[in-house]
């Protein structure tokens, strides 16, 4: 009260934050980092005055670094430039914060202010400590109108709020005219500005990428173009410029897609630049996630209407403020700040339970998926990812194909069906597809080609089927609830809806693990699952942490016959699915004329939901189940496994995945495009044969088109990049194209090998990141090829690092999510960062706020029973050198992000053989030395004006 600032221990002002009411920002951060690596971290008290709270409501959609300098920095009250000197000064400026938002809550301009007056009423009554300021603040709109705010019941049904999407009629199938290189070029000159520096590899770059929008010449043969480009080139905007033109030209749509969602987010930034006008980006661009991505307002309805008066009702309404505010609904890497979304820990919000209703849900029409489906198909420009794109294209291509097979005992009554009833397509949409960050693809085919026959899995199913079992929780509901009225009048669909529910009690129910575990199991399924158990205990050793596995042959004695006893459940839960989707289709059919259109949307959405469950799903767990008798198909690679988390059983399965994942990918994703460019900075394998480059020489192209400048390299070069792309799958060869970085790496960077540190001692792997982050005064990311390791260095490191001015933040320790870490990493000069893969993959920190990378070792890949397969497929010892020299190129690429960057690149693994050092550029030299020189020559190399 008195504006004093106190200097304690962090133990005791983690002690005081639970019990005092103090001004923060980001409350449950400010805890953890108190903590100081200890693994109680005490909730905060619910009187704490976070100012996180406050922007949120203030400015919802808005990020916010979750730093008490990120909330100065967006609010102005410290410049971009400025470097506060103490944190007394920051600490001082936080009441001035907390003055300006509430100034900006009393603006009558500010839009929505009445609701907002209500939904800070409802928050108030929960405890928020803002509340009565808050209210205060909005004062004007209860006095203008008493009863806007009287109701705390109606303050958080925001969806009444919401504009409904209209439908529009069919855009049609794009042309296909060829685009003019000199529009390209144009565009390109338009997307990087007038004051913007001369790039000519990104010119070259743009007009190899225009190659992929050239017209088709033949079914099944869609120009195919492998670009690498070097780090600087700026790819994002060389190959939107060919693709804007294209969409322009022919009035259709191109699909770009990425791995990461920091790559995402950043494509949907520079789409700015195409579309300057909000209104016109709104109309012609759109980001395509999953519908897990996206918040389900029945979700939030049900949430909303359970808060009572507790922190539940604080952060319910800092999401209805987000839901008026959003453009999209998008809460995975959209515009709900990072530190909302991490408070929500998997509250429920989005629709990962395969439960939606459609046109029988109150908010269809104001629906955020559905507004995004809309929106693509009218769009230019659509951002997706490569999970999306694949798992849609392999749904288009099996649904039709693939029907359930009939058990010999089940009725062959009635018709057939009409298989020409599948899933509303949007293959015609994806005739143009640009895949950035191409290295990841054979990853993420290997995911969504996969599968996996776990209790998990199954329980879900069940679950899907089920509901709750007796548990009448709205959004539980299994089948019987969600169609008993659409088939109320058809006694076939009746019966197969009451035949599919017995079925489905075959499938593990709630605390099938335990079960499992003490030999308790019930049902087809657990008794499955617990034979697998004790076979994979039987043939795998101790992991600790980690998945255990084991290969299926020989099997176990119990095994074959409760395989088989769950294969033929699943084969008759199967065709009553199956069966179902069938009736469902053939009301449809019978009556056309009658239905309302609601109905029609329901009826066709339930049939696409039995249809994959009984036409891939669970076609897939029964062939699985009858190779077990024999060997499976020489195409797949079939384990068994228990997943583990932080050292305890989390679920049982068997997994089947393709040897090569990307022959499913290229049949069913990249034959029946008609152009595809695939893009990435590290697409290649460069080993030392390879690294002769020819003259710049055409690379086939047009003769009017100016490339002539790209590099082209030896066709030895580019065979891991068709090997993990599927383009090798295709009759039509794909053009190359590589364009190298700009930048003089031997003058911007260092590279060592320190070969002095055990790789397995945790305290002198600690010791040598601590004085090599000193010695870079930060601006430091550490990589690690473990998370266990990551935890163990971060709790050695923090007080030291902290005690010098080092902000340490840890992705698996922070709890917050990667996109926020690297947003804070980014704008702190002087933060360090711990992370793994994720990390190492798709950020880009240019600048000084990353001058130094130190990994912990050789990341080698994981050697298990898929990999062992893969190498037998693939070339052994060449399979594995190629995997982990792409990943040294990866993490040493985050280095250099610009011309005038420098950095060090510092590996402290002296096994690194020197056959993989052929991942980092030729023209650094590589030093093998000691830690001790190591620390002397970043030291100088990073601080030359201090030599």
């Amino acid at each position: 009260t008195e504006g004093e600032i106190d200097e304690i221990d962090p133990r005791q002002a983690l002690d005081r934050l639970t019990r005092e009411p103090f001004l923060v920002v980001h409350a449950e951060f400010t805890a953890r980092r108190l903590a100081l690596g200890r693994r109680d971290v005490p909730r905060p008290g619910p009187q704490l005055f976070d100012l996180l709270d406050l922007f949120g409501f203030v400015h919802p959609a808005r990020d916010c670094l979750p730093t008490p300098v990120g909330l100065l920095r967006l609010l102005g009250l410290i410049s971009e430039t400025d470097d506060p000197v103490s944190a007394d000064d920051l600490a001082a400026l936080l009441p001035n914060a907390a003055e300006r938002l509430l100034k900006t809550l009393m603006h009558p301009a500010l839009p929505g202010r009445t609701r907002a007056a209500a939904i800070a009423e409802r928050m108030t009554e929960g405890g928020w400590p803002w509340g009565p300021a808050v209210i205060a603040a909005l004062a004007d709109v209860r006095k203008a109108d008493p009863r806007a705010t009287r109701s705390l019941q109606r303050g958080l049904d925001v969806w009444e709020d919401l504009d409904p999407w209209e439908d529009r009629a069919p855009a049609g199938p794009p042309a296909s005219r060829p685009i003019n290189p000199r529009a390209v070029e144009d565009r390109l000159d338009e997307l990087r500005g007038p004051d913007s520096e001369e790039r000519q590899g990104q010119r070259n770059f743009a007009q190899s990428a225009s190659l992929a929008f050239a017209p088709r010449e033949a079914v099944d043969r869609p120009h195919l173009v492998l670009a690498e480009a070097g780090t600087g080139i700026g790819k994002t905007l060389g190959y939107l410029a060919p693709a804007s033109v294209w969409a322009e030209t022919n009035r259709g749509a191109v699909w770009i897609s990425t791995y990461t969602k920091n790559l995402q987010r950043q494509l949907d930034q520079e789409l700015n630049r195409l579309y300057p006008d909000p209104e016109e980006k709104a109309e012609k661009a759109v980001v395509r996630k999953g519908r897990e991505n996206y918040l389900c307002l029945l979700n939030y309805e049900e949430q909303a209407g359970r808060t009572g008066l507790g922190p539940g009702a604080v952060t319910a309404g800092l999401i209805a403020r987000w839901i008026l505010a959003t453009r999209d609904g998008d809460m995975v890497g959209g515009d709900l700040p990072g530190w909302l979304s991490a408070r929500l820990q998997g509250g429920g919000l989005t629709d990962r339970r395969g439960e939606c209703v459609y046109a029988a849900c109150p908010h269809y029409r104001k629906c955020f998926i559905e507004k995004a489906v809309r929106k693509s198909r009218h769009a230019e420009i659509v951002v997706a990812n490569h999970a999306l794109v694949m798992t849609q294209s392999a749904l288009e291509a099996a649904l039709p194909k693939q029907a359930a097979k009939r058990p010999e005992s089940a009725s062959t009554d009635g018709p057939a069906g009409n298989a020409e009833d599948e899933l509303p397509s949007e293959a015609t949409a994806r005739l143009r597809l640009v895949f950035d960050e191409g290295h990841h693809l054979f990853d993420a085919a290997d995911s969504a080609f996969a599968a996996y026959l776990s209790g998990r899995e199954a329980a879900e199913l069940r679950r899907w089927i089920r509901g709750n079992d007796g548990q009448r929780r709205r959004r539980s509901r299994g089948l019987e609830d969600r169609l008993s009225d659409l088939v109320a009048d058809s006694d076939e669909a009746l019966t197969r809806l009451n035949e599919a529910v017995r079925l489905a009690a075959a499938l593990p129910a709630a605390g099938w693990l335990a079960r499992v575990k003490e030999g308790q199991a019930q049902g087809a399924t657990e008794r499955f699952l617990a034979a697998l158990y004790r076979q994979v205990q039987a043939r795998s050793a101790d992991g600790g942490p980690f998945d255990l596995e084991c290969e299926p042959q020989p099997l176990l004695d119990d095994l074959p016959e409760a395989a088989d006893e769950l294969k033929d459940r699943l084969k008759h839960l199967a065709f009553t699915l199956d069966e179902l989707a069938r009736e469902l289709r053939r009301q449809l059919d019978d009556e056309a004329s009658d239905l309302e259109t609601q109905t029609r949307i329901r009826l066709d959405a339930a049939a696409r939901g039995l249809e994959r469950r009984a036409r891939v799903t669970l076609p897939a767990w029964v062939s699985m189940l009858e190779a077990l008798h024999n060997q499976a198909p020489q195409e797949f690679v079939d384990w068994f496994t228990i997943e583990r988390q932080f050292g305890q059983d989390a679920d049982v399965g068997y997994r089947r995945h393709w040897r090569d994942p990307t022959l499913p990918f290229a049949e069913a994703v990249l034959r029946p495009a008609h152009g595809v460019l695939i893009t990435s900075a590290t697409l290649r394998d460069t080993r030392p044969a390879d690294r002769r480059a020819t003259e710049p020489t055409d690379i086939g192209a047009p003769d009017d088109v100016p490339i002539a400048s790209a590099e082209i390299e030896d066709d030895a070069s580019w065979v891991s990049a068709e090997l993990r792309t599927g383009t090798q799958h295709l009759a039509l060869q794909p053009r190359h194209s590589f364009t190298p970085s700009p930048f003089d790496y031997a003058a911007q960077s260092r590279i060592f090998i320190v070969r002095d540190v055990s790789r397995n001692d945790p305290n002198a792997i600690a010791s040598a990141y601590r004085e090599l982050f000193l010695a870079a005064g930060g601006g430091a990311l550490g990589l690690f090829t473990a998370v266990h390791r990551l935890r163990q260095v971060h709790e050695r490191i923090v007080s030291a690092l902290e005690a010098e001015g080092l902000s340490l933040y840890g992705q698996h320790v922070d709890g917050l999510n990667t996109s926020t870490l690297v947003d804070i990493f980014r704008a702190e000069r002087h933060a360090c960062l711990l992370g793994t893969d994720a990390v190492r993959d798709g950020i880009d920190v240019p600048g000084d706020s990353l001058r130094m990378i130190v990994f912990d070792r050789t990341p080698w890949p994981r050697p298990d029973i898929l990999h062992k397969a893969r190498r037998e497929l693939f070339g052994v010892g060449r399979y594995d050198d190629m995997l982990t020299r792409l990943r040294l190129k990866q993490a040493f690429g985050r280095l250099i992000r610009a011309r005038k960057d420098r950095g060090v690149f510092i590996l402290l693994d002296s096994r690194l053989p020197s056959r993989l050092t052929d991942a980092f550029p030729p023209e650094v030299e590589i030093e093998r030395v000691g830690l001790a020189h190591a620390i002397e020559e970043a030291r100088r190399f990073l601080n030359p004006s201090q030599n």
